[in-house]
């Protein structure tokens, strides 16, 4: 291994010691971890919200976007024990000790998850957690729990907690946890359509024009989401009984234009116009989304 040149024009107090080897702190770019490794040096780095995992002697660098996860706990010494945990797995993080800050954080700013306990001062964990969840914010929770407390982990799960973490836990565990339903939110985000304000879950079939939820029969869902699929594409009525009724159209029948007229009437919010548009002497299509 090469000798460590001589250092100049810096104090030891601007230096990280590994292995009695001074490495100069970067002022601008936070270090969260240094390996010395024989003669390369390893350093893990956090800027703008991205990893970039490289150093001397690397071919090519690996880069991923940074996890940024809110952790809401009371317990002031768990607190700090799970902040240090995630960031030294390189998550990114917001703290919150107290149930109505955490709320407005949580509604206000975008997360990738986030860490709820339950008993909280101001607004408890599980109202918090069915709060969002009225307003249509399906950022994934994992929700901390006494251990035994099977009653709080069926409310949270209830209530659309994606996961629990009983205390006491290993942090590794968590941050695992954290990876696992940020993918799995991930894949759920492809079973969204939407259109300006209109959002259908292809999972749990809700429809939503904002964040306000609307109630539709299997029919009136499968109708509209045939629809949805591809703004600005017409429709004729025979096209749309066959693949919502599954039966041949019959010209004698209106149907099409009974259960089209119903959704218009639920989808029209506050007077916002309706998403699907007539196509005179050819049938319906759903507009284009504006945004």
């Amino acid at each position: 291994m090469s000798p460590v040149p001589a250092l100049t024009d810096r104090s030891t107090k601007d230096m990280h010691f590994v292995n009695s080897v001074p490495i100069p702190v970067l002022p601008t770019i936070p270090i969260l971890h240094i390996n010395i490794n024989a003669s390369r040096a390893f350093i893990l780095i956090f800027v703008n919200n991205w990893n970039f995992n490289g150093g001397a002697g690397i071919e090519g660098a690996n880069c991923t976007k940074v996890m940024k996860v809110l952790v809401v706990e009371d317990d002031e010494k768990l607190l700090a024990f799970v902040e240090s945990g995630l960031k030294a797995e390189g998550f990114a993080l917001d703290t919150s000790d107290h149930g109505d800050e955490a709320y407005a954080l949580a509604t206000t700013r975008s997360y990738d998850a986030i860490v709820l306990d339950i008993m909280l001062p101001g607004r408890d964990g599980l109202s918090i957690l069915r709060n969002l969840r009225d307003k249509g914010i399906e950022t994934p929770v994992i929700i901390l729990t006494a251990r035994g407390s099977l009653n709080e982990r069926l409310d949270g799960l209830n209530l659309g907690a994606d996961d629990y973490m009983a205390k006491p836990f290993y942090v590794e565990e968590l941050a695992a946890r954290l990876r696992v339903v940020a993918r799995r939110a991930g894949d759920l985000s492809k079973s969204i359509l939407s259109n300006g304000d209109l959002s259908l879950n292809l999972l749990t079939r809700e429809a939503r024009v904002g964040d306000v939820r609307i109630e539709l029969t299997a029919r009136e869902f499968a109708l509209l989401t045939y629809l949805v699929r591809s703004p600005g594409r017409v429709y004729s009525r025979a096209q749309i009984c066959e693949h919502v009724w599954n039966y041949h159209f019959d010209p004698a029948t209106n149907i099409v234009d009974v259960y089209i007229q119903k959704l218009r009437k639920k989808l029209d919010v506050g007077g916002s116009g309706s998403i699907i548009e007539t196509v005179r002497g050819v049938g319906y299509r759903a507009r284009r989304d504006p945004t």
